[in-house]
């Protein structure tokens, strides 16, 4: 079972502790004001996704369970990814890994080549974005770090951070590596 399938389980195994329906509105008020696992505002979209998603059935303003949730342990202090139920998984999906192919097997033991590091998009309007790739050499100079590896750290910041530019992102990362930030600044100085 996947990792998304268990939050959802371990969240509706919260939600239901006790109870075999739960009104539409108090589910809502649950996951946003009790929990505080999503913002008010992104609470219904999230009831409303878990119901597409095959994991609630609503009757008459009244959420039941569509599935046996099973034996779900929920760890002291843990808390969903909110993304996760604003997108959950369907249950289908939930219910079975996809197998590896014995040539996926194989690969899974054999570390990939190099990949070469393609550059992010560039934004013309943005003076720094030019100075990117000095930027990148620097940081790999200084922090021991391959250009692949702070790439890849680079596009975990941007995907959980949105709205950032890649350069800020290498900054980032760079700042994460413990380098000095006024190096940074200098490396990135537009004049």
């Amino acid at each position: 079972m996947s990792e998304a399938a268990n939050d959802v389980r371990r969240v509706l195994t919260i939600a239901f502790r006790g109870r075999e329906s739960i009104g539409q509105m108090d589910m809502e008020r649950f996951l946003s004001f009790d929990m505080e696992w999503v913002a008010p505002h992104e609470a219904e979209q999230a009831v409303q996704s878990l119901i597409k998603a095959g994991w609630l059935d609503l009757n008459e303003g009244a959420l039941t369970l569509s599935v046996e949730l099973g034996a779900i342990s929920v760890p002291l202090g843990w808390f969903p990814r909110p993304s996760r139920l604003l997108a959950p998984v369907g249950v289908l999906e939930g219910e079975t890994e996809t197998p590896a192919t014995s040539g996926q097997a194989v690969a899974a033991n054999h570390p990939s080549p190099v990949r070469q590091v393609k550059p992010m998009t560039v934004d013309s309007s943005d003076p720094r974005s030019r100075l990117t790739q000095r930027l990148v050499k620097f940081i790999a100079r200084k922090s021991g770090l391959e250009a692949t590896e702070l790439q890849r750290r680079a596009e975990r910041k941007i995907s959980a951070f949105h709205n950032i530019t890649p350069w800020l992102a290498y900054a980032l990362v760079a700042r994460e590596q413990g380098l000095a930030m006024q190096d940074i600044v200098d490396a990135l100085a537009v004049v």
